[in-house]
């Protein structure tokens, strides 16, 4: 299946977003962190910059994170949980060289809203597809990461948050010599 071009920018947000804590890692610590990853993400709108709004997107990240090992029901629940809770109404809008496409929060939300919104929004498109079996996590042993397989043949195995793939792979291709040797 294939998503429509918001949806694919917003699942690829969410994969960022809870890839930020993958494997012990603290990826926003700070608010000059969420500063650079929302810049990277180009995710726009009000800000406060202040603790709370760093300690909401960590609260939301939680709940991603959640979602996407989630069986389809638990799914639905955390989605509709937030669509409710930032009291979502679906609009469609036209901004920053994107043509039209929906939003459900308004600009000024607070962020974690808005970045909840816009997830579940993706998420949701995700359960309607049947296509819930492309939320994985990394195959690779020693990793935790999420992964988003977008792949026609759905044969994505490992993340993008370091070179797990290669590691695997080398170390089979090792473990191969060693075998033959």
């Amino acid at each position: 299946m294939v998503f429509a071009p918001d949806t694919e920018v917003a699942l690829r947000t969410v994969v960022n977003l809870i890839n930020s804590a993958a494997n012990g890692t603290e990826g926003l610590a700070s608010a000059a962190d969420l500063d650079a990853f929302l810049a990277a993400e180009g995710f726009t709108g009000s800000r406060t910059h202040d603790a709370t709004e760093l300690a909401s997107v960590h609260g939301l990240r939680s709940q991603l994170a959640e979602l996407w090992t989630a069986d389809q029901d638990a799914a639905v629940e955390i989605i509709n949980r937030l669509l409710r809770e930032a009291n979502a109404l679906p609009q469609l809008v036209r901004h920053d060289g994107w043509d039209w496409h929906l939003h459900a929060t308004t600009h000024e939300a607070p962020l974690a809203d808005r970045m909840g919104t816009e997830a579940a929004m993706a998420l949701a498109d995700v359960v309607r597809g049947k296509e819930m079996d492309r939320l994985r996590r990394c195959e690779a042993e020693d990793c935790n990461a999420a992964v988003l397989d977008l792949t026609r043949n759905r044969s994505k195995r490992y993340c993008d948050t370091g070179n797990c793939a290669n590691r695997v792979h080398v170390a089979a291709y090792r473990a191969r010599q060693a075998a033959a040797g």
